[in-house]
Formats: C-alpha cells, structure tokens, sequence
C-alpha cells in the first residue's frame, strides 16, 4: 500500500487539498490555519501556537537523507528519547516511532521508559500536553510542530466553558439531591485542552477517551442528576444514545447563544448537555458512503468511530475507538472486506498491514487530519538532531497549578473500572 504522501502526490485530484503535496513549513509562516486537510475549513482561535521557520536543510532533504538523520540521532540519543506515534500519524513518521497507538496509549507508553530524558510526541497539541501532566519531574514532552494542534479541542475553551457552567449553575443550583448527586458533573473528551481537564478536576468531573466513554458516563450519573460533554457532540450523543438516553434529553450547548441555544424548559430536562463541538476528519463520513460500500462490497464489515455522526454510526456494523478497529481487523479469522470509517493514514496502514483482508476507506478522497498532517519527517529530525546538539526545542509544558486540578480528572478516569458481567 502507497503511503498517503506518495498518493497526494500521484494523484492530487483525489485529494480534499491538492496543497498536501507541498512540505507543512510551507505554511507555517503563512495565513492562520489549521492547514490543508480536512480541519481546513475549520476556524482557528487567535493566538493559537505557531511553528517558526523550519532550518532550509531540512526543507531540503529528501526523505531517504531524513530517515538516515532521524536514525542516526535516535541512535547517538539512546534510552535518553523516546519517540511516541499516534495512529494517524504518515507512514514516513510512525516508522520511526517507539510506540504506536492512541492519545492515551501513548501518554502511559512514556510512563514505562521513566528513563528517558525527552518525550518526543509525534501527535497534536494536547497530546503532548497530557504526555506532560503524566511525565515525571526533569522529562521534556516535545512536539514536532507546534502548529500540530487540533480543531475540535479548539471548540471549546476555558471561558466559554466556565461561561457555560455560570449559567448552568444559575438554573440548577449547586444543591444534591436526596441520592447525593450534584446538578451537573463536567464531563471532557481526551481530545480537549490541559486547561479543560483541571475544570473538570476542580469541579468534580472526570476524563473520557473514545474506549471508556461509557463507563465514565455511568461514573458521572452515580455522582450527578446530569453531564455536561465537550467537546465532541458525537461521541457523547452516541455514547448516550446507546445507553439508552433519548435524544430529546441531550440538548446541544452553542457557547455562542445565550443558554446555549436552549429554552429553560429543555435544560431543566436535560440528561446529557452536548457541547457543538465535532471532529472534521470524522464528520466526512456519510450513509450515502456505507450504502455505496454495502452495494459494491456485498458482506462488507462497516466499521466507524464514535465521533461520526448519528447515523453513521447507526448505518455502520460496529462503532468504537482506533484501538478497536485495530483490533477487530486483527481479530478477523478469515479473509474479510472492511470499510473503515476513520484518518486514512490509519486504514491504509491497516490494509498493508493485513493483506489478507480487503480494507479501505469509507470516504474516497483523501483527506487526512490536517494538524497530524503538519508533522513531517523534516521536523523530527530537526528535533532529535537538536537534542543531539544539547537543545530542547518545542517543549510543551503545562504550569502546575493547571496540571495538577488535570491530573485529578485523568486519575478519576483510570479509577473507573468498567462493570465485570
């Protein structure tokens, strides 16, 4: 299977933009934005972090001369880096990973190198962040890019969501019922920012990842009348919806509406409040895709991520998390046609991986995420190779104060063990 770069290039009429094929710093120092891909048209909050100008020699290299630097500085470095790849991450980058997996994944990954001087994390922004509230005191968390960021994070930032809750507590009051449980328990996806997991941790709330959204949304009912999800609407009303919340129970928050959008009426019978908030990688996928799939490929397995709409994921077969498509595609015992229903770098990977199966992409276009999209080969060597030379350079760091409210949320999410049947 063709690498995602060597299929932009080979055939950049199939892409959602034909500005992949160029190298990410050539728009790093250019307008505000995301990037090409599939976050592209997505708004960008000012003040966002930018890349400066990556060195011309790494501009310049060509992918065999990275691989060869990338090696050699891993090499000189040893068990003084460690070098984390999130699913989703190109081909050129992920071979040179550690560890493979998903945000969380990675994040323990670190914590079983304890030696280790510097995290390199080739994934997005508040990965990288996380990677640091979980590192021990000296390790450097590392981000390729800092324009690697992530446009659903960004839907939802700490004013509006202190703003939200205001108004919230201004309808519910803070009174538990006669079963214990407060008005609302702040509920916050992985994919959010280091500031929005400490409002969780000071306000009794709790991280989700897409494996566990469940079983922390069970957690959160023992303890409140209700949840308040952000940043990703679909994950939480598909989640809900399986558990069997209706959905006129689960109105949606717009920060930029008064009450979010809602009469008082629908709040006051709100189960779970949804924060307008989306995945563009995953809002690609469609019914229309499925069926297309289902008509050409009869006996197709349809498999999806619950950040895909609604009726997707209630078209689809199975909905569930990177690491659960992973596994149910390695899980397969006989030769299987799959249509996957999540990053493109990920399914292509799938199928070279499992040749097997028949294993493609439900949406025909490629159009990977745009922010793990900015990390590039270049910037990885750039960044071990400035190691080498004694420099840290693109260190997240998250204050201390904000880590620790952070890590109070994280530890309640690990507390929360699923029910044994």
């Amino acid at each position: 299977m063709a690498s995602v770069d060597t299929l932009i290039t080979t055939a950049p009429g199939d892409t959602c933009a034909p500005d992949l094929a160029d190298g990410p710093w050539t728009f790093d120092l250019g307008t505000p934005g995301y990037g090409p891909g599939a976050s592209m048209g997505d708004i960008i909050p000012t003040g966002s972090p930018r890349q400066g100008a990556l060195p011309a020699e790494y501009q310049r290299a060509n992918n065999d001369e990275l691989h060869d630097r990338i090696r050699a500085a891993k090499a000189a470095l040893g068990r003084r880096v460690v070098v984390l790849g999130h699913f989703y991450q190109r081909d050129e980058v992920v071979q040179h990973a550690d560890f493979l997996g998903d945000s969380f994944q990675l994040a323990n990954a670190a914590q079983t190198v304890p030696d280790a001087e510097a995290i390199v994390f080739c994934g997005v922004h508040f990965m990288a962040e996380t990677a640091d509230i979980l590192a021990r005191p000296g390790q450097n968390v590392i981000l390729p890019n800092l324009a690697a960021g992530c446009s659903m994070a960004d839907m939802a930032d700490i004013d509006s969501v202190e703003e939200c809750w205001e108004q919230l507590t201004a309808i519910y009051g803070t009174d538990a019922d006669e079963s214990g449980r407060v008005p609302v328990i702040p509920v916050t996806y992985m994919n959010s920012s280091a500031a929005l997991k400490a409002f969780c941790g000071r306000n009794g709330g709790i991280v989700c990842t897409s494996s566990n959204a469940a079983t922390v949304l069970e957690w959160a009912f023992e303890r409140g009348q209700r949840v308040l999800f952000f940043p990703d609407q679909h994950l939480g009303r598909n989640t809900a919806k399986a558990m069997g919340i209706p959905l006129d129970q689960m109105p949606m928050w717009n920060p930029r509406k008064p009450l979010g959008g809602n009469e008082p009426d629908a709040l006051a019978d709100a189960r779970v409040i949804l924060w307008h908030g989306f995945c563009s990688v995953h809002k690609r996928f469609t019914v229309d895709q499925i069926e297309k799939a289902r008509a050409e490929y009869p006996g197709v397995r349809v498999i999806v991520h619950p950040e895909c709409p609604m009726p997707v994921v209630d078209a689809a077969d199975e909905a569930g998390s990177t690491d659960y498509i992973r596994r149910a595609v390695a899980g397969a015992t006989e030769p299987t046609t799959f249509a996957i229903g999540t990053e493109v770098n990920m399914v292509n990977r799938l199928a070279a991986e499992y040749p097997q199966h028949e294993i493609f992409c439900l949406d025909p276009v490629i159009c990977p995420c745009s922010t793990m999209y900015r990390i590039h080969p270049g910037y990885l060597a750039w960044v071990l190779e400035e190691l080498v030379a004694g420099r840290v350079t693109n260190r997240i760091s998250v204050d201390a104060a904000v880590a620790g409210d952070a890590r109070v949320a994280l530890d309640r999410m690990l507390a929360a063990k699923p029910r044994v049947a």
